[in-house]
């Protein structure tokens, strides 16, 4: 299963991430803790045939891939219909989604984001806001030990490691799990996002339900002063290209970014004590029981079955409730519902995980709940 889905996301290796940072940017992220990351990715404006119609997004890097491919074949079969998605981050789409000191380019037409809108940000929005969850993944544990192509991590050593506890990989917390395994006598480094992050959200909202020194210390956020020796990146591509260039690190990155960087991941014990690697079946198992509620924020931070991988999330999209142009409104309605149906069947291939029928069947009830005010 493993070899099949990374034979087949190389085979989509062509298709580019709209955010692509460059190796100098990328080095200036992980080493400036205090770096503020870029808002805009100086994208080109993309060409709109005549009478066509352009949507724009931005948001979360999680789904990018996903994403990037959905927009592809949905803009093939419909070429006046024109779809530019920047994946500058969960907090900037959120930001940019709201509104709030947005420059006329940083206008969008739809959010995204890993963590759902607060209540709080909600109430910022005029024409108000739908969540809609499109898609599934697992958050990884992605680690650059080129001698340990397997390793084991209790839910006491990982959650060690990101709070600067447990610092050498020798260490008797991950011994313990791998007898017979050499393990180096060299420092952990953690990679970790410097940006406002949905993939840091899931990790640490995950970490505040199964660890009482992290949930005194830091609870669940998008944002987080990560202790110990961490390297510090922009998004989940720029986290996997620090830890492929960095032996002895460790960080969290979405699976789909790690099988596409080549990255060994690491087991993690579940719930139920069991050690289960991330991947689409994994996470399936995660949600297979969870229901929407009414607000439609659904988290599942430390899942029950023997067989669920640990750190699973939903990922959003945000769109307006009213939408003043109705050719518009229409076309996100339409675009929309076929990542929620014809589209599922390209989340597996990439990494992801298809919505489970129950919560595909309130997303779309949802998305029919869109309308438009005419002028």
């Amino acid at each position: 299963m493993y070899r099949a889905l990374k034979r087949s996301i190389q085979r989509y290796a062509a298709v580019r991430v709209a955010v692509l940072l460059v190796c100098s940017g990328l080095a200036l992220c992980a080493c400036s803790v205090g770096a503020v990351p870029s808002k805009s990715n100086a994208q080109p404006k993309p060409v709109v045939p005549a009478g066509g119609i352009l949507l724009q997004g931005a948001g979360a890097t999680f789904p990018a891939v996903l994403y990037t491919e959905w927009f592809r074949q949905y803009q093939r079969a419909h070429p006046t219909r024109v779809i530019a998605y920047d994946a500058v981050g969960s907090g900037e789409g959120v930001r940019r989604f709201i509104g709030r000191a947005a420059t006329e380019d940083e206008r969008v037409d739809f959010g995204a984001s890993d963590a759902a809108m607060r209540d709080d940000e909600i109430a910022m929005v005029p024409n108000g806001t739908m969540l809609l969850p499109l898609t599934a993944g697992s958050v990884a544990l992605a680690y650059n030990l080129p001698d340990v192509p397997s390793l084991k991590l209790s839910r006491q050593a990982y959650a060690g490691i990101f709070l600067g506890q447990i610092k050498t990989w020798n260490d008797a917390a991950i011994a313990r799990a791998n007898p017979g395994v050499k393990l180096p006598n060299l420092t952990i480094t953690t990679v970790v996002r410097q940006d406002g992050s949905g993939t840091t959200f899931a990790f640490t909202k995950h970490l505040d339900a199964i660890n009482d020194s992290w949930r005194a210390q830091y609870g669940a956020a998008t944002l987080v002063d990560w202790p110990g020796l961490a390297m510090r990146s922009n998004g989940n591509e720029g986290v996997a290209a620090r830890i492929k260039a960095s032996v002895g690190s460790i960080g969290y990155v979405g699976y789909e970014f790690a099988i596409r960087a080549g990255l060994a991941t690491a087991s993690l014990q579940n719930r139920a004590g069991n050690y289960v690697q991330p991947g689409p079946e994994s996470s399936m198992a995660a949600l297979a029981n969870a229901e929407l509620p009414d607000n439609m924020r659904l988290y599942v931070p430390d899942p029950e079955r023997h067989d669920a991988y640990p750190i699973v999330t939903l990922t959003w999209v945000l769109l307006y409730r009213h939408y003043e142009d109705a050719r518009k409104a229409d076309a996100l309605n339409d675009v929309f519902k076929w990542c929620l149906t014809d589209g599922q069947q390209n989340a597996a291939a990439l990494g992801y995980t298809p919505l489970p029928p129950q919560i595909q069947r309130r997303s779309l009830a949802a998305l029919a709940a869109m309308s438009t005010t005419r002028q």
